[in-house]
């Protein structure tokens, strides 16, 4: 919920800032150029397989999921277009690497239920990313990976990483009429505040 909102966010300021969209990615890259020169670091920049790798196998910085969302909200929420599957793996394995230890749990098994289940929340598709895990990791984390990944789903709302997305019924047991783009959903939740509020 926290990325998809944030992207969208900047998305929508990008918009109204700068009304010239060939400017906005313009803009975007050259922040994102200067973030790179200051933390003199390539590590949260493009797909970042080696790291999404290495949470698998070991202790990562516990910060490397922030840098990641950081890095692809800016480029997302600019205009930049696609990639955005790729990066919600690398962030949700480098999570799950960052809660291993505080769990005591081990860093595959959490990275793998991480990888699949920030995926399942951003983009709404717990059955996928189920299987998903299951194809990737072996059955016996298909239990574990259900939990998480319906989990999160429920707890991301109605938000995603894909705006035309349309809502098949409500999370919460709120009536939202069916057939509703998620990009919607934000003005619809409005104008019912609103209506609720004068009622």
């Amino acid at each position: 919920m926290a990325f998809t909102n944030a992207t969208h966010g900047i998305s929508d300021f990008m918009k109204k800032t700068i009304r010239y969209s060939p400017l906005r990615p313009f803009v975007g890259g050259l922040i994102v150029a200067i973030a790179v020169w200051l933390l003199g670091t390539h590590r949260y920049i493009g797909l970042g397989i080696p790291t999404i790798l290495e949470s698998f196998h070991q202790q990562l910085p516990p910060w490397d999921f922030l840098g990641k969302m950081a890095f692809t909200m800016t480029s997302l929420g600019s205009g930049f277009k696609g990639g955005e599957v790729t990066p919600l793996f690398y962030i949700g394995a480098t999570l799950g690497n960052a809660l291993a230890p505080l769990l005591h749990l081990p860093f595959s098994m959490l990275a793998g239920l991480g990888f699949v289940a920030v995926f399942a929340g951003a983009a709404n598709t717990p059955i996928a990313a189920t299987i998903m895990a299951i194809e990737l990791f072996g059955p016996g984390i298909g239990s574990f990976a259900g939990i998480a990944c319906v989990v999160s789903y429920l707890l991301s709302g109605h938000t995603g990483i894909y705006r035309s997305q349309r809502i098949g019924h409500a999370k919460h047991h709120r009536h939202i009429p069916e057939g509703m783009k998620l990009g919607e959903f934000s003005g619809y939740r409005k104008r019912v505040r609103e209506k609720t509020k004068n009622s």
